[in-house]
Parts: C-alpha cells; sequence; structure tokens
C-alpha cells in the first residue's frame, strides 16, 4: 500500500512539471545595454514585459525557456527609461487645441514617454488626452498636468485662476483638486507677494506638490522657508545668489525699478558665498530647479538668428507660428543693450545650472515649448536642453538624470517611473549610440517602448509625418 501510495505521488508530480505552462509575455527586450543612470553601469541584459510593466529584468539568456507575443532583438542597442519633459505647455486657446494634440506625437517620435504640462488653458483637452492616453485610445505621452496656473488679478496667462484673498487662494486651490491635477503651478506676473507665498503654504498643508514662478517682492528663503518643490527658470534661483537681494525685493515692493531693470543688477552682485547658501539650502530642502537653458538660448539670439528654415518648423501649424511674433517682435525692438543683457544672462544661467549641480541640488530637464516659446520646438527641444546641460559642463550621466529619473522623483511617481526595474510601467527607449559617450545620441531613436504599444523608427517616423500632412 505505502509502495503504490508512494508511486502515484511521484507519477502526479512527473506529470504536473510535464504540463507546467512556460512563462508567457508580452514583449521582450532581447541582449540591450541597459544603462543604470544612478551609476552609469552598462549590463547586458533580457527585458519581460507583460500587460505594459516590466515583469523581469535578467542577465541575458538566463532565462530560456518562455514564450512571447513579441521580441525586440536590442544586439548593440543602449537601454533606458523614456524620456521625460519636465516643462512643457498646452495653450493658445480653442482654435489651437488640435494644434496641441499635435504635439503628443512629436514628444513620442522623440522618445518622449512622459510629459509635465506646466500650466495653460486647454485643461479640459489636457484631461482628455491624459484618460485617452492612460486607456490607450489615443497615442501620446503620460500627461502629468498643472491645469491652471495661480496667478493675481489681470494675469498674463489666459487661463489662470487670479487670487486676491486668503478665500480666493483656497477656493483656486479647491479647483485644482477637483481636476484633479498633479501639482500646482505658481505665476508671478500679477500675484501678491503675501499671497504667493500663502498659496505654497496652504498648498502644503494638503500635501500638493508646488513649482513655480517667483515674485521679485519675495526673497528666495521666504519661498523655500514656504514650502516650494521646485522653482521654474534660473531668474528666482539667481536672485537668491546675488548679496544685494533684499535691496533689490525691496525695489520691487517700492516699484522703483521693474524684473528685467533688476536683472543685471543682481547679476552684477552675484556672490559665491551667498551663492553656497542657497545652494545647501534646495538641497537641504529637496528643492527642484528646472533650468530651461535651451529656450534661453533661442530667446536670447532672436535678434540675429534667422529660424526660417529650422527643420522643426514644418511641424507647427500657422496658428502656433503667429504666437511666436510676440517674443521675435520684442527682441527686434529691444535696445542694444537690453539684447546684450539677454545673452550675458543666458551664459551666466548656462554656469549657473553647473554649479546648481555640482552642489547636489536637484535639477529637472525641461523645454518649456509650445505655444508662444519661439522656435523651442515640442519633442526636439528636450533634447537641445540636454545637449545644453552637457555643453556647460554637466556630465552626460547627470543630464539623463534630469529628465526621467528626477521627474518621477519630483513628483513622487518613483515607484512606477524612472528606471528599467521590475515593477515599472514599461516606457523604454532603445537608443542606437551611447549617450553617455555623446548625448546627442539620445536623438538615435530605434525603438520607443510606451506601456503596452511598441514603435518602430518607421512607425515613429510616421508620427511626425502626420504632423507634417495635417499642419
Amino acid at each position: 500500500m505505502r509502495i503504490h501510495t508512494l508511486f502515484m505521488i511521484c507519477l502526479l508530480v512527473m506529470v504536473g512539471c510535464s504540463t507546467k505552462e512556460k512563462p508567457h509575455f508580452d514583449i521582450i527586450i532581447k541582449n540591450g545595454n541597459i544603462i543604470n543612470l544612478e551609476t552609469g553601469d552598462i549590463a547586458r541584459t533580457d527585458i519581460f514585459i507583460t500587460d505594459g510593466r516590466i515583469k523581469k529584468v535578467s542577465a541575458v539568456d538566463s532565462l530560456k525557456d518562455y514564450s512571447a507575443k513579441e521580441t525586440i532583438d536590442a544586439t548593440g542597442k543602449y537601454v533606458l527609461p523614456g524620456f521625460w519633459d519636465n516643462h512643457t505647455h498646452f495653450r493658445g486657446g480653442d482654435s489651437l487645441i488640435a494644434a496641441n494634440k499635435n504635439f503628443l506625437n512629436l514628444f513620442l517620435a522623440n522618445g518622449i514617454t512622459t510629459v509635465r504640462d506646466a500650466g495653460g488653458d486647454l485643461t479640459t483637452s489636457v484631461i482628455d488626452w491624459k484618460k485617452k492616453i492612460s486607456s490607450g485610445d489615443l497615442v501620446g505621452p503620460t500627461i502629468f498636468t498643472s491645469g491652471p496656473k495661480i496667478d493675481g488679478k489681470n494675469a498674463t496667462w489666459a487661463g489662470s485662476l487670479e487670487v486676491e484673498t486668503e478665500q480666493g487662494v483656497q477656493k483656486a486651490l479647491d479647483s485644482l483638486e477637483k481636476i484633479p491635477a498633479d501639482f500646482v503651478k505658481l505665476y508671478d506676473s500679477k500675484i501678491s507677494g503675501s499671497l504667493y507665498l500663502q498659496t505654497i503654504a496652504e498648498a502644503e498643508k494638503r500635501n500638493l506638490i508646488t513649482s513655480g514662478h517667483m515674485p521679485f517682492t519675495v526673497t528666495l528663503d521666504e519661498t523655500v522657508d514656504a514650502g516650494i518643490d521646485a522653482i521654474e527658470h534660473l531668474y528666482y534661483v539667481m536672485k537668491g545668489c546675488a548679496s544685494n537681494e533684499e535691496e533689490i525685493t525691496n525695489k520691487l515692493q517700492n516699484n522703483e525699478i521693474g524684473f528685467w531693470d533688476a536683472m543685471p543688477l543682481l547679476l552684477d552682485n552675484y556672490q559665491d558665498t551667498t551663492a553656497q547658501k542657497t545652494f545647501n539650502l534646495l538641497k537641504e530642502k529637496e528643492v527642484f530647479v528646472v533650468p530651461t537653458l535651451h529656450i534661453g538660448k533661442i530667446l536670447s539670439y532672436l535678434d540675429e538668428i534667422d529660424h526660417t528654415n529650422d527643420d522643426y518648423l514644418k511641424y507647427m501649424s500657422d496658428g502656433i507660428i503667429k504666437t511666436y511674433e510676440g517674443r521675435i517682435n520684442r527682441a527686434k525692438n529691444n535696445t542694444k543693450k537690453a539684447n546684450a543683457d539677454r545673452k550675458a544672462l543666458d551664459v551666466f544661467f548656462g554656469k549657473l545650472s553647473k554649479n546648481l549641480s555640482d552642489a547636489g541640488v536637484w535639477l529637472l530637464a525641461g523645454s518649456d515649448s509650445g505655444a508662444y516659446n519661439s522656435y523651442t520646438y515640442p519633442g526636439i527641444s528636450l533634447h537641445k536642453e540636454l545637449e545644453q546641460l552637457v555643453a556647460n559642463g554637466i556630465s552626460p550621466l547627470a543630464a539623463l538624470r534630469t529628465s526621467a529619473p528626477n521627474g518621477a522623483r519630483f513628483l513622487k511617481r518613483e515607484k512606477d517611473y524612472g528606471s528599467i526595474s521590475k515593477g515599472k510601467v514599461a516606457d523604454v527607449v532603445l537608443l542606437d549610440a551611447n549617450p553617455l559617450e555623446n548625448i546627442s545620441n539620445t536623438q538615435k531613436i530605434h525603438t520607443v517602448i510606451k506601456g503596452k504599444q511598441t514603435f518602430s523608427k518607421e512607425q515613429l517616423k510616421a508620427l511626425l509625418l502626420s504632423v507634417e500632412k495635417s499642419n
């Protein structure tokens, strides 16, 4: 009896083993060179993807018995998490909704699988696109949006939430939570210093993420102490690095000078000891900084450089190109001194970015692309931003971190994004060449995987062509 029982058990085990199904995956990336963006190490690996998530990352051929719907030969390719553009805009009113929707293809064609929309006037459309992209009904990057910006009465940008009272601050934040916005974006054109600081502090109480410009009527220390999570652009960091910040702040409060009048005064009074204190504060409080160097260079030289033959201009609609005229005309009508000051600022901001990086301050790569921002094209401009960071002395590895890894960290999405590792969303880019050797290699895109979707080089070109034909 015992022998019979033992025989039956062995037989059942053998049958079970023989009928056990081998693992099945949706997509397998074979023999790719994964770049670890924390260490810079490169390892040949296989990546297994199912249902839009990375299920396994292992040494080449360590898993042999499996099946897959799609296998991608990544031999000789370099594998990175999909790029993030951490400062973009969807805006321009109803007449430009279709043009803004075209930007989705431009982002994805450039390997950008996630964008952070830093405020505009097309929130209803953006939320609709966001949902459809998430469900797979629309091709495009994952969108994290602030919804409309918060500013003061008679705000510069259409669609802004205008606050004039403490009650108005609460109402504005209530409306953003109802959207729901992924973070709060503040703008500095009309808001008072006191309401600006109160908005940040109240958002902090609600556990909302904040980023924005900073009114020059407050100091950088006050802004950081209120709880700001990211500072968009370098003007405001420069102010906190100047020995005369308090003096300039008082002059702005008394309407003795304007924003642009303050620039050369602050630049001339940049002080290393003050700057180091500011850098240490930003690092200690984990305040992210978005340099936007590429657009700074574009706008600084609008009086000199002709962009009419730009390759990406063909992807912009007539309506978008029309919005470029404001900045172009201002540059042409500026005094020689004003244009010279702008160029000096551009050079300084490059150096400031390097200093911030060296000090360990978290940087975010953002293009500031969108309507009104002349010749700063959605998609390609993120790669140009990375090039500018490297051109100013930041290593390619550190520059690459400012895209997906730091973007995910800022929005507290590290569980799902930012690296090629088990459990993360399968947003992956395969490059034909190593970006650690030349940052321009980020543009040599072979394949993009966006969750459950795979886009070959030919399909990425087709996305660009569809935009060109629609204009």
